[in-house]
């Protein structure tokens, strides 16, 4: 985790990234230099010391891969990428009593991936959610990230 806390001085806050789509809101996103590995091990144990469950863990880098040449692409876009799901009853309830169709959100999702082109530059990041019945949960992501990267 000393590594870790030493890619601090690395890592870059966006609000987006360049190629988002047209009126497409950009996720949060941290980038830390670290191995995806240890990245990957400190936002597991992020979620899990806010007293959560990882209820799916998607390998969405491995399913790129292995059927990229069934949909005829040629192209490796991560080296890895994962996905954590999950939820938080206290956090969730309060958002879906502020608007009931918050519902649509969950389970929060983060999300981690390393490019081939950018070995060892983790980018770790959240959607961000609208409205203000949805702060508490995009504080919540952030507190996690925030965490794992050592912020």
């Amino acid at each position: 985790m000393k590594h870790f806390a030493l890619a601090l001085g690395a890592a870059i806050l966006t609000a987006g990234t360049a190629q988002a789509d047209e009126g497409a809101v950009p996720p949060v996103t941290v980038t830390v230099e670290d191995s995806f590995d240890n990245v990957a091990f400190a936002i597991e144990s992020s979620i899990i010391g806010k007293g959560l469950v990882v209820d799916h863990l998607s390998h969405t880098g491995d399913m790129l891969e292995r059927t990229k040449k069934d949909v005829g692409a040629t192209r490796t876009l991560y080296t890895h990428a994962d996905i954590y799901s999950f939820c938080s009853a206290t956090v969730s309830r309060q958002a879906m009593e502020a608007n009931i169709e918050n519902v649509q959100y969950c389970p929060y999702a983060i999300f981690l991936y390393e490019r081939p082109e950018a070995p060892g530059k983790i980018v770790v990041g959240h959607a961000k959610y609208p409205g203000k019945s949805m702060a508490p949960v995009n504080k919540l992501l952030d507190d996690i990230i925030a965490d794992a990267v050592g912020n």
